[in-house]
């Protein structure tokens, strides 16, 4: 049976702001959520560039590049489209993160279902 695990309110994540949450049940790394251009998207923090995903962050929350243009790995410098995970520059070009599914409740709670299967990490 699978469950939904709680992350946080939509109102918690502003415009071009991401916060990494867990790791959580069914989880080996982080789940980094982000918004950007008014739609939530989520992500494993797992940089496709090492077998087994790297973390991307160089502090707590600290997933995006200066700009607030990209997703970004701050261990190998690549940086990552914000709606399709897609690898824009960087030594893993053509790879793309792991995108996790959200559910929104109707009061705006932000879940994500526990027995969902990492592809990398």
């Amino acid at each position: 049976m699978t469950s939904a695990q709680p992350l946080c309110h939509a109102d918690e994540i502003a415009e071009g702001e991401a916060r990494g949450f867990g790791p959580l049940e069914g989880y080996r790394r982080k789940i980094v959520v982000l918004r950007h251009n008014g739609t939530l998207h989520a992500w494993l923090d797992a940089c496709p560039h090492y077998p087994g995903g790297t973390p991307m962050a160089w502090k707590t929350d600290a997933y995006l590049n200066g700009e607030k243009t990209h997703i970004a790995c701050h261990s190998h410098g690549a940086l990552f489209d914000m709606e399709t995970g897609e690898c824009v520059l960087g030594p893993c070009l053509g790879q793309q993160l792991t995108r996790i599914a959200l559910t929104m409740s109707d009061e705006g709670e932000i879940f994500v279902t526990a027995a969902q299967e990492e592809k990398r990490a």
